[in-house]
């Protein structure tokens, strides 16, 4: 099966000046990364933070330039794209940010919010957009009454709800998930976590699973790739990667896991 998405040399420095005299350095945000990822796939990519997988999920869907390297999606660099045709890619290629209080605009109503990425693309006329809106909101466990609400007037993992079902309503292929549910209350993290579960195997949507909790990829995921100081360190199953561990950094990563029964071992090193 040919790749959905192909990623190679993928790198994004930051420009800084530091001194007296403005001397130039740079951050290595991302440090030449690859991977792929297969239609209906979900690749995990996992790190403590500051280790660059949020950057790298960003310079994948264009919302920051990279600095050098390429990304393929079906057969089209997306690094290379110009303005019409990396709109086009970007409606097949969707993201679901970390933060549900500032990922919604709060003077837009959730109808209009939903809907306004269906009436860009084409996707359905303005008459339409009120019954699409509320079935997709339906699917994502959002109530009709929802419709004419802002988002201030919902918690934060109905507007995490809200999140996804304005990246799926225009039917991409690939989801980039930035950390979707660590900014949730625990008693609902499970829920979102399981909701993205039953709409992946729904949808046979790829998704690049960016997360720092190994016990969630592990359950979440088919392929881990775990990265450090803006490099893959090592590549795997999931089971792979979680029961036999090559690297010492994705070691640390394991033992850094709760272990909720004392009687439990911890992951040796």
């Amino acid at each position: 099966m040919q790749p959905l998405l192909t990623v190679k040399g993928l790198t994004k420095h930051f420009p800084v000046r530091h001194g007296m005299f403005g001397e130039k350095g740079v951050v290595k945000a991302v440090d030449g990364i690859d991977f792929e990822i297969a239609p209906g796939e979900v690749l995990g990519l996992v790190g403590e933070s500051g280790s660059g997988k949020s950057t790298a999920g960003r310079c994948i869907l264009r919302l920051i330039e990279p600095t050098a390297g390429e990304v393929v999606f079906g057969g089209t660099d997306v690094t290379k794209a110009g303005r019409e045709e990396l709109r086009a890619l970007r409606r097949r290629m969707q993201i679901i940010f970390q933060d549900p209080f500032a990922s919604l605009n709060p003077r837009m109503r959730v109808v209009d919010i939903v809907g306004e990425p269906m009436l860009i693309n084409g996707l359905a006329a303005r008459g339409e957009l009120r019954e699409k809106a509320r079935a997709i909101l339906g699917r994502v466990g959002i109530g009709p009454e929802a419709l004419d609400k802002y988002p201030h007037e919902f918690s934060g993992g109905q507007r995490q709800r809200i999140g996804i079902a304005r990246a799926l309503s225009v039917g991409p292929e690939l989801i980039v998930a930035d950390e979707p549910i660590s900014a949730l209350d625990v008693s609902i993290q499970a829920q979102v976590l399981n909701l993205l579960k039953d709409l992946q195997e729904e949808y046979s949507l790829a998704f690049l699973f960016i997360a720092h909790d190994l016990n969630i990829v592990r359950y979440f995921c088919d392929r881990v790739a775990v990265m450090h100081k803006g490099k893959i360190v090592e590549t795997g199953t999931a089971e792979q990667v979680y029961n036999s561990p090559h690297d010492e950094y994705t070691k640390s990563l394991l033992k850094a896991i709760p272990v909720p029964d004392p009687r439990a071992k911890r992951v040796s090193a």
